[in-house]
């Protein structure tokens, strides 16, 4: 029996920043799968077995501050140790980067991104603007020029498209030679409620705050009234808004405060650090109509 050989990485420290991600389950195992499918080419590679040329381009669907950017990054930095990127970095553009004003300068500034990404990930966030100017925008030609990359470019290069689900479907079936270089398609869902709380608490800790339990009760109510009322809300983005204002009010309420200020007064974050003008809006509307 043919022995194979032990020198890779273990998904131990390829997954180690994945692993403390909250939530994002189902992206965790679509990830776990292409190290798989990697490694064991690898394997298959020193035994002289035919492997297959394999296409890592993908496509993310997902809400605002649902992990996108950051699973890229890890993506780029797993990529990289493993050998199919040679530098393993990020370079994140939108429409405005790509699209230029006249004919030809969206090829030049598409080609100039794609040179400075080489060796890692072209992360292009709401993909789906390239398709919506009309016959005559120039995005067009952006999206043909990657195309032609990813035709010619493909062994050190990966290209991710990125932005909301129901947008990135239309995109795709407008332009329906795309789904088929782009393989590898991950669905980003929408934090639950408790995940977004831990993920504040999470944000919170790392500062050196501490949310207080009554400042608990107040967040979750908050976060699940802008899920209700959100078509896109923006999960753990929107979090980190609130745990930064709340911050700035314990500051201004602090400095208001007579006397000593203690350690732990300088940790805890309250209720009434909480705050957001939508909800409280809706609330006094509520009781000012009934």
């Amino acid at each position: 029996m043919a022995l194979i050989s032990n020198h890779y990485e273990s998904a131990a420290d390829i997954f180690r920043d994945m692993r403390e991600m909250i939530g994002l389950e189902k992206v965790k195992d679509l990830i776990y799968e292409i190290y798989a499918l990697i490694q064991v080419k690898k394997f298959r590679d020193e035994q002289g077995l035919k492997s297959s040329k394999q296409v890592y381009h993908m496509i993310f669907k997902g809400n605002p501050g649902t992990g996108k950017t950051t699973v890229a990054r890890i993506i780029s930095k797993m990529l990289n140790r493993m050998g199919v990127l040679s530098k393993g970095h990020l370079v994140e553009v939108e429409r405005a980067d790509l699209v230029g004003e006249y004919i030809g300068h969206t090829a030049l500034k598409t080609r100039e991104l794609v040179k400075k990404a080489m060796g890692g990930i072209l992360f292009i966030d709401e993909a789906y603007s390239l398709a919506r100017g009309g016959e005559k925008d120039f995005g067009k030609e952006a999206i043909d020029c990657l195309v032609k990359v990813m035709e010619d470019k493909s062994e050190d290069l990966i290209i991710i498209l990125a932005g909301y689900p129901n947008e990135m479907g239309d995109f795709l079936e407008i332009n329906t030679g795309l789904p088929s270089r782009f393989p590898i398609q991950i669905s980003f869902d929408d934090y639950s409620t408790d995940e977004l709380m831990l993920i504040a608490m999470k944000m919170a800790t790392e500062k050196d705050y501490n949310i207080t339990s009554d400042a608990m009760i107040k967040l979750k109510e908050l976060i699940q009234y802008e899920k209700d009322i959100r078509n896109h809300f923006s999960n753990a983005r929107y979090v980190r808004n609130v745990i930064e204002k709340a911050i700035r009010h314990q500051a201004v309420r602090l400095m208001g405060r007579p006397g000593n200020i203690s350690k732990q007064n300088l940790m805890d974050l309250l209720a009434r650090d909480i705050s957001s003008k939508t909800m409280e809006t809706s609330l006094n509307n509520h009781i000012i109509f009934q």
